[in-house]
């Protein structure tokens, strides 16, 4: 136990170190999609189009080929081998993990109304997105709009991964191994929250200097 909570809290605390002494985030802008607007709570169809998009959308279908590629090269778990067999069932674990903790995020969200969506903070300072990217991977809306601790992620990402023990190969099948991809598994959400932010952004600027 104290393996597992010594790597969870490194790997939380590299991520989290850049917001640390920043005062509380009081309310991010209200916008989804790059439209500032009241918040309105997720309805029922946009809570499972986010479990659709976040499970086989373009972004995670791409970052699963990725990390299937970087586990084959680095022939981890060894069991699977360093061949397009291996390959695969590197990516089907992935998937597996990925549409289990989508799956429990929004079943269990919807049972107190949390927000698994990602809000831009348009409009704002560079620093001020950073930020925002920072503090929506451990917070969510809630149906008053307000934000408070994003239970139903906590019990998605950790969840799926200390589940996944069950049928994964041994050598990644331990307690320090769903601890560490738990972490990694925030640091991920993270990451899309990072490209989610600043892409939209990316893509106006080099459109405009193409014209």
């Amino acid at each position: 136990m104290k393996l597992c909570s010594g790597r969870v809290f490194a790997v939380l605390l590299l991520v989290t170190a850049s917001a640390a002494g920043q005062g509380p985030l009081d309310q991010p802008a209200r916008s989804f999609g790059n439209a500032s607007a009241r918040y309105q709570p997720i309805s029922g169809r946009q809570r499972l189009n986010w479990t659709v998009n976040s499970t086989i959308g373009p972004t995670s279908l791409a970052a699963g080929a990725f990390s299937a590629g970087f586990g084959t090269a680095m022939n981890r778990p060894r069991e699977y081998g360093p061949h397009w067999e291996g390959y695969g069932k590197r990516y089907g674990m992935r998937f597996t993990g990925i549409a289990t903790g989508n799956l429990m995020e929004a079943s269990l969200g919807a049972l107190w109304g949390e927000d698994p969506r990602y809000f831009r903070a348009s409009g704002q300072s560079v620093k001020g997105r950073i930020r925002n990217v920072i503090v929506m991977t451990f917070v969510a809306r809630q149906a008053d709009g307000d934000l408070a601790p994003a239970y139903a992620r906590y019990a998605g990402i950790s969840g799926n991964n200390f589940l996944s023990n069950t049928w994964r190969a041994d050598s990644e099948s331990g307690l320090g191994d769903a601890c560490l991809r738990t972490a990694l598994g925030f640091a991920g959400r993270m990451g899309g929250n990072a490209f989610a932010e600043f892409w939209p952004t990316l893509t106006r600027h080099l459109f405009h200097k193409r014209h």
